[in-house]
């Protein structure tokens, strides 16, 4: 039992205490607040709700609002109409109505009813036209708000139900590099679904709505690492096809270095894929290490090539799955090695989509850049003298690709890459030395198995 099961345990005992001495004020029996469960549905019925309502506190993350809306009610019902009570309502249930029960509080009958009864009132006066009526409704009623403490209401609902929906149903996001273009560019807009493919519900709960893992303006991680829930998937509404564009938590992103203008892993420092600044800020110390949760973890947004239980290759650039050569998706862009004749008019390069972030390296008259087979033609058109080459990519740098180790897999390029085997739920895969390299990581770290070692070979 972790301590946050703990925390909520002993908050909602803390509660039941506390609605068995509010509970006489209301004509109910004390021991009713002591009954798990049944004192939820007594308080749906005090405030004016039937008691069956109660039973929506059993869906997971919805229930805070029917959680949130039960104690105000329950708050309102005895009279209490002040803001900051009804967020110490909220916030701190077990003591505040704790203390509430402490001051002989008058219970005025279920708010619900009353309410509604008031809200008639004053729909049949406007409807009538009787401005006296409904100035005396208006000023007479405790039901009746400030404008300002009706917008910090409204305000603070919008920010809950959108927190929810974030986290819940969608999310939207913007494209910051060009790794998809073709299809996804720099600045697009992306609403995405977190229900498709299975849900995984929340993991960290302390954290500022609305934003993932950064603190706007102050800086910082948004969330306090340590009250957390298991890792819990609902079941998917559809399969991953292959090509489907998917967006999710780096894997490699749960130790990581943060500067102003991006974000690497400590894999990216140790394989030395990292620009020199960045290089020299950590080895001087003047970065911090920030280790971050699963669903804290920046996101990506790939295409999935390989699906579960299937082995995956690149043969000179060609994409081979179980030993068949797959054809190439739409707009796919390859590393290119251009000299041009003399320096390239970029006038036009906007237009067929080749933006200063495919550029990858230029001096002089020479660029690498990443190109589509439609743009590539282009430059070659507009400079039929020039060299255009694929990217020379043949020595091996296995050490810094996955699964970076140069005993085994030292000889892989990105060019000639695996062949690599995806693992699929309920599959057997021989652990010896070379493939621990390959798999050690998503169970010790990803899946959260800390006890796995290697002993002995």
């Amino acid at each position: 039992m972790t301590w946050l099961t703990l925390v909520l345990l002993f908050g909602y005992l803390g509660l039941s205490l506390a609605l068995s001495r509010l509970f006489p004020y209301a004509g109910r029996p004390a021991r009713h607040g002591l009954i798990p469960g049944y004192n939820m549905w007594v308080v749906a019925e005090l405030v004016g709700r039937k008691g069956s309502y109660s039973l929506l506190l059993l869906i997971p993350w919805f229930n805070m609002i029917w959680f949130a809306g039960l104690m105000v009610d329950l708050a309102r019902s005895f009279n209490r109409f002040s803001f900051f009570e009804h967020v110490a309502a909220v916030v701190a249930s077990w003591g505040y109505f704790g203390w509430l029960s402490t001051t002989e509080p008058q219970y005025r009958g279920p708010i619900l009813v009353e309410e509604r009864a008031w809200q008639a009132k004053l729909a049949a006066a406007e409807k009538a036209k009787d401005e006296r009526e409904v100035r005396k409704l208006r000023s007479q009623a405790p039901f009746a708000k400030p404008i300002l403490r009706d917008w910090a209401e409204a305000a603070i609902f919008a920010i809950f139900a959108a927190a929810l929906i974030r986290l819940l149903l969608i999310e939207s996001y913007i494209i910051p590099t060009p790794s998809m273009e073709g299809n996804l560019n720099v600045g697009d807009f992306l609403f995405v679904s977190k229900v498709n493919y299975g849900l995984r519900l929340p993991e960290t709960i302390l954290m500022l709505p609305l934003v993932h893992n950064r603190a706007p303006l102050v800086g910082g991680e948004s969330y306090i690492d340590g009250a957390r829930l298991p890792y819990r998937r609902l079941p998917a509404l559809e399969r991953i096809d292959r090509y489907d564009p998917v967006v999710f938590n780096v894997p490699a992103g749960d130790s990581v270095y943060i500067f102003p203008y991006r974000t690497y892993s400590a894999s990216d420092f140790e394989m030395g894929n990292i620009d020199p600044n960045a290089q020299r800020a950590i080895e001087t110390d003047r970065a911090d290490l920030v280790t971050r949760p699963v669903d804290k973890k920046d996101h990506y947004v790939k295409r999935a090539v390989g699906l579960p239980g299937e082995t995956l290759e690149i043969k000179n650039r060609k994409l081979f799955i179980n030993g068949t050569q797959v054809e190439d998706p739409k707009n796919i862009q390859f590393l290119y090695d251009i000299t041009f004749t003399g320096p390239p008019n970029k006038s036009r390069w906007a237009d067929i989509g080749i933006s200063t972030d495919d550029v990858a390296q230029s001096q002089g008259n020479r660029y690498i850049i990443h190109l589509s087979a439609e743009q590539l033609e282009f430059l070659k058109q507009g400079d039929p003298g020039g060299t255009f080459d694929f990217l020379d990519q043949s020595q091996p740098n296995g050490v810094r690709l996955y699964p970076h180790s140069a005993k085994y897999f030292g000889d892989w390029t990105v060019d000639n890459y695996g062949p690599i085997q995806i693992p699929a739920r309920g599959q057997t895969i021989k652990l010896d030395e070379r493939s621990y390299e390959l798999y050690w990581r998503p169970i010790k770290v990803y899946e959260n198995h800390p006890s796995l070692e290697r002993r002995g070979g």
